[in-house]
This record gives structure tokens, C-alpha cells and sequence, in this order.
């Protein structure tokens, strides 16, 4: 029963039923409705046949009556001419009863009906004016009630000629009406319809069995898709972050959107978790970054304090040399401090841009000026190339300032003594390209997906590596997002490193804001 009652409770199950329901519903209606409809039908076709016959052999016998009329108008009242025989009433009288009773019988069937039919005419004293053919068929036992004897059933179809011929001896009368009727057997009619319903309950009893295997079948193409989609739902609900369902190519179309549909979040949801997860990965990691960023100066300063009690105050080069190195870590964390505070600004979208339709060059001028004396400190040569035009873009000078001083910085850092480092800048309709090109040590092909991670720094130069903290281009794209640009680096190992910044002119539509790639031919 438990059993029973799961499957009704299907929704394949009720499926099933509704179809059926309408099938049955639709065949009932029309086992009810075609029997008494055919049987009007037959009814008028056996009316429509009958006045037929009936006119058909009321004119043949008018013909042989009036033929016999011409030939001997003298003669006794005429009975028939069968195939142009003409008959007295002596040979009728012989021929029919035996006896003089003013009656015969003939057969006329082949050229009344395809069935035998028995017409009888009478004719005598006591109707001089008439002739009266009857078409009658007897009723079966079945039909005859207890007590009675077996009757004719007359279905009656009434042709009338009056008048159409008087007989020229005045001394006889005139043949004013000949009367047809004509019958039908209604247990033919019966036994036709018995037939006929007989048929349509077999084949209403085919047309169930094709029609609960119909609604099988179609209730199970639409119900598969639904019961995936809940497997697949049910799995998403367990964990499963890579259910998904396939989408039918044929059926119903919503069936397929909803299956687009769980698709589109099951992928959007699997984004998201996968997102949080990193997310918190990366606060993870930048926790452990920071800590071991801060802990470096701050063990440092701790040992020069240490030193300074422990009585190296008392020598005047020591001390300056310890002050020296306190000065410095102090720079340093202030310096971390700073870019960690700058950082989660921008990531916390505390830091709202001042957007000014400006020339790009002033910008480019300024952040050259500014690191020229570090690249000559270090023997590094820096060119600038702009354009004649004006490039104007929205843009926040000040952070587009601080983009260019870290990818300067970068690349007067990471360019060995003699090298070279430019930067350029190009416009075309869409905005703006600024690039920052070095002759340095370049980034290896398995480092570039993650130099814009956050404390992350290069292997290639410990003492570089160590001199840095890992935010500066956390920081370049972070800004490059907010103005909706995009941020692209290109390196290769001891040929150099291009970083590429594009900004949109209107700054209106986000793009991406990142891509790497390690070129096999030598950077420009």
C-alpha cells in the first residue's frame, strides 16, 4: 500500500490520469452520441431511398397502365403488363388466386431494389380507381409480441399520380390515382447499428491501450527532465557544487529554460562559494602576510633596543649605526602601514575618485620628474613618450599618479644598473594606453598569474624581494578597477617586462581588470 499510494502520488502518476480522464471522457460522449445520430442518419437514408424506388416504379407502372388504356379501351379495368405481357382479368384471376377475386401477385424486384421485395396489387369492384403497391416485410419472432401473430412492418414512402389519364370509354372509369408504398425492414437498420457499435467499442478499447501507452510515454519525456532537476537540486543542497542538468534539446520549451535557469545559478552559486572560499583564503593569508611583515621590523627594532640598554649606548658609532637601522624599519613600517591602510580603503570602496576629463601628459610628466633622481641614483636610464595631441580621458590624477609611481618603482627596482626603463602613451577613440617598459631581470612564466596578489613577491632577486613588501600592484590594480580600466603585464626572464594600463575614455563600462602572459619573442 505505502507502495501503491508513492506511485499515485507521482506526479508521472497523475499525469497518466489526467490523460486518460480526457481520452475516456472524449470516447463515452462519443459512444453515446454517434449511435442515435447514425440512426437518424439510416432513418433518412431509408426515407430518401424508399420515395425513390416509389417514384421509379409508380412511373413504370403508369407507362404499362396507360399502354394497356390505348391498346383496348374497351377492355376490363386493367391489372398490369409485366415486360409488356398484357394480362385480362381472366388470366389474372387464373394466373394469381385460382379463383375470380380481382387480385395477382408479381415479383418486380429487379427493378425496385438489389433485395427481393414482394409487391402486391389489388384491384376489384369494390376499387375501380386505385391500385395500391405494399412493400412489406414480416417481423421476426423476437420482435412479435406474446399472443400475436406475426405482422408486416411498413415503412411507408407515398408517390400519388391523380388524374394524369382517363380512359376514352366514357362507360369506364377513370384511373385517377395509382399509390406506391414501400417498405424497408427496420431489423436491418438494427442489426446495422449493432454492427457499427460493436466496432467503435472495440476500437474505443484499442484506442485506451494506445492511449495509456501514449500517456506513459508522454508523461515520462515530461516528467525526466523535472525528476534530473530535482536530483540535481537535492545534490546542490548536499555540497554538490558541480551538479548540474542537462538541458533538452526537444520538449518543452520551459522545461528547458528552467534547466538553463538552474544551470545559470548552480554556476553563478559555485562562483560565489568558490569566491568566498578564496576570499578567505586570501584574508587568511594576508593575516599571515601582515604578521610576518610587521614582525620583521618590529624584531628588529626590539633587538637595537635590547643592544642600546645592554650598554652599546655608551659607543657613539654603534649608537648612531642602531638609530640608523631603527629609522629605517620604522620607515618601513610606517611605509607598510601606509599601503595596508590605502589598500583596504580602495578594497572597501572607501575611496571615491575624483574624475576630471584631463590631459593624460601632465600626469606622465609629473611621475617621470619624480622618480628620474632614484633612476639615476641607480644608473638607470628613464624616457618619456607621449604624443603631440592632448589625451584626455576621465581620470583622478592623483591615483593614476600613484599607478605610475609603483610600476616606475617596479621597474627602476628590478632593472639592473644600465638598463633602461620607458614609459608611453598612446590614444585612439576608446581612450587611453599607458606602458611602463623595462630592460630588467623579467618574471618567470610560472610567477606572472600571481604578481597581483597581495604580499607576493618575485624569487629571481632575494635582496629586491626583500626590499619590498608585495601591495605595489595589488594597489595599481585595485585603482585600474575603479576608473573600469584594465591592467596587463607581459615579461620574460632576462629580457624585461611590460606593464600595460588601459583606460576607458568615459570610464562608464567595467572591463577586465587583469591579464598575464609571457611572450616568447623579446619585449619592445
Amino acid at each position: 500500500m505505502p507502495l501503491l499510494r508513492a506511485i499515485l502520488d507521482s506526479s508521472r502518476a497523475r499525469l497518466v490520469v489526467s490523460f486518460l480522464t480526457v481520452v475516456v471522457i472524449a470516447l463515452a460522449l462519443v459512444l453515446a452520441s454517434l449511435p442515435r445520430l447514425l440512426d437518424g442518419y439510416f432513418a433518412r437514408q431509408e426515407d430518401e431511398a424508399l420515395e425513390g424506388r416509389a417514384e421509379l416504379l409508380a412511373g413504370l407502372l403508369y407507362e404499362r397502365l396507360v399502354q394497356f388504356q390505348v391498346f383496348d379501351t374497351d377492355a376490363p379495368p386493367p391489372i398490369i403488363v409485366d415486360d409488356g405481357e398484357s394480362l385480362t382479368a381472366s388470366d389474372m384471376v387464373t394466373r394469381a388466386w385460382g379463383t375470380s377475386t380481382g387480385g395477382y401477385l408479381v415479383t418486380l424486384a429487379p427493378q425496385v431494389a438489389q433485395a427481393d421485395i414482394t409487391v402486391t396489387m389489388a384491384l376489384g369492384p369494390d376499387q375501380p380507381e386505385s391500385i395500391v403497391y405494399t412493400l412489406a416485410v414480416p417481423l421476426s419472432d423476437s420482435v412479435a409480441k406474446p399472443g400475436q401473430q406475426r405482422e408486416s412492418l411498413v415503412r411507408s414512402a407515398t408517390f400519388e399520380v391523380a388524374d394524369l389519364f382517363w380512359t376514352a370509354s366514357p362507360a369506364n372509369a377513370p384511373l385517377r390515382h395509382v399509390t406506391v408504398t414501400l417498405s424497408h425492414p427496420f431489423s436491418y437498420r438494427a442489426q446495422t447499428l449493432e454492427t457499427i457499435v460493436g466496432v467503435l467499442f472495440g476500437a474505443a478499447l484499442l484506442a485506451m491501450i494506445v492511449a495509456v501507452v501514449a500517456a506513459i510515454l508522454l508523461a515520462q519525456r515530461l516528467t525526466d527532465p523535472i525528476r534530473r532537476l530535482t536530483q540535481a537540486s537535492r545534490a546542490l543542497a548536499e555540497g554538490d557544487l558541480d551538479a548540474r542538468v542537462p538541458i533538452p534539446g526537444s520538449g518543452s520549451p520551459e522545461v528547458a529554460e528552467l534547466a538553463a535557469a538552474f544551470n545559470a545559478m548552480a554556476e553563478r552559486l559555485q562562483a560565489s562559494i568558490l569566491y568566498i572560499s578564496r576570499d578567505r583564503d586570501r584574508s587568511r593569508e594576508f593575516v599571515a602576510d601582515v604578521s610576518h611583515e610587521l614582525r620583521t621590523p618590529i624584531a628588529a627594532l626590539r633587538t637595537f633596543n635590547e643592544l642600546l640598554r645592554d650598554g652599546a649606548n655608551t659607543d657613539p658609532e654603534t649608537q648612531d649605526e642602531f638609530l640608523g637601522h631603527s629609522h629605517q624599519q620604522i620607515e618601513r613600517l610606517d611605509w607598510l602601514a601606509t599601503n595596508l591602510l590605502e589598500l583596504s580603503k580602495l578594497d572597501s570602496g572607501l575611496v571615491s575618485l575624483d574624475l576630471r576629463p584631463d590631459d593624460l601628459r601632465a600626469v606622465l610628466e609629473d611621475a617621470t620628474a619624480q622618480a628620474g633622481p632614484v633612476a639615476r641614483r641607480k644608473g638607470v636610464e628613464l624616457s618619456v613618450d607621449l604624443p603631440d595631441e592632448p589625451v584626455r580621458v576621465a581620470h583622478d590624477p592623483p591615483r593614476i599618479g600613484q599607478v605610475l609611481a609603483n610600476l616606475l618603482g617596479n621597474g627602476i627596482k628590478f632593472t639592473p644598473s644600465g638598463g633602461h626603463v620607458e614609459i608611453s602613451l598612446r590614444g585612439d577613440t576608446d581612450g587611453a594606453t599607458l606602458t611602463v617598459t623595462d630592460t630588467g631581470v623579467g618574471i618567470d612564466p610560472d610567477e606572472l598569474p600571481r604578481v597581483f596578489e597581495r604580499f607576493y613577491r618575485g624569487s629571481r632577486t632575494p635582496e629586491e624581494r626583500a626590499s619590498g613588501s608585495g601591495l605595489g600592484l595589488s594597489i595599481v590594480r585595485s585603482i585600474v578597477e575603479m576608473h573600469h580600466g584594465r591592467v596587463s603585464i607581459q615579461s620574460a626572464p632576462g629580457k624585461g617586462t611590460a606593464v600595460t594600463v588601459s583606460l576607458p575614455r568615459d570610464a562608464a563600462a567595467p572591463v577586465t581588470a587583469m591579464s598575464v602572459s609571457s611572450p616568447a619573442e623579446p619585449l619592445p
